[in-house]
């Protein structure tokens, strides 16, 4: 048997602290945590630290639904990536088996980028395994999901003139999507298909 212990969690609300005690009766339930912000948020935030380190949970940012918050962040990702392949099935877009698909295409500075990233990821999870290091599949995470965003801002996907290239990117696109699924499969988190 191996026991991890962790340090303690703080809890900010309105970027103050919530006052907690035991022996007042002060405190928050795992149960109270999850109804506030949900099992998605409470599960992607402590899972952002390492155990030895402590940790500011912050309320108001595990509920916002924006860009600052890692877990919305990573599966606004993935919902976007489902949805450039529901536009390219809708226009007739079509991504090339793997093995027919022109990779060599992929030049753009943000593309290998994103190439590389999804290359270092079976060794991501296997750092992460062996050091008992699950922040740094939260991490990961969010790395690929700003990868991603910043592909899809600077590098059309769809392009009828270039169907070639669009499969490529389609290609792309698709790797993303199930490496950000895999990511919220292994943290025990929703990887949603719309948003």
């Amino acid at each position: 048997v191996e026991i991890v212990i962790s340090q303690i969690v703080r809890f900010l609300r309105g970027g103050e602290l919530v006052r907690l005690s035991k022996r007042k009766g002060a405190v928050v339930t795992l149960r109270d945590l999850l109804d506030e912000v949900g099992r998605d948020a409470a599960r992607f935030h402590f899972l952002t630290r390492t155990v030895d380190a402590h940790m500011d949970f912050d309320l108001d940012l595990a509920t916002k639904q924006a860009n600052e918050n890692p877990v919305y962040y990573v599966q606004y990702a993935h919902t976007r990536t489902c949805g450039v392949l529901r536009k390219a099935q809708e226009v007739g877009a079509v991504a090339p088996p793997i093995e027919e698909a022109r990779l060599e295409l992929l030049t753009h500075t943000d593309e290998l980028a994103l190439l590389r990233k999804l290359a270092d990821f079976p060794a991501d999870i296997r750092r992460a395994a062996t050091s008992r290091g699950p922040h740094q599949l939260t991490v990961g995470g969010r790395e690929l999901a700003a990868l991603f965003h910043q592909f899809y801002t600077t590098c059309q996907v769809i392009d009828p003139a270039q169907p070639d290239l669009t499969g490529a990117r389609l290609r792309l696109v698709d790797g993303t999507r199930t490496v950000l699924a895999t990511v919220c499969r292994l943290l025990g988190i929703n990887a949603p298909e719309r948003m």
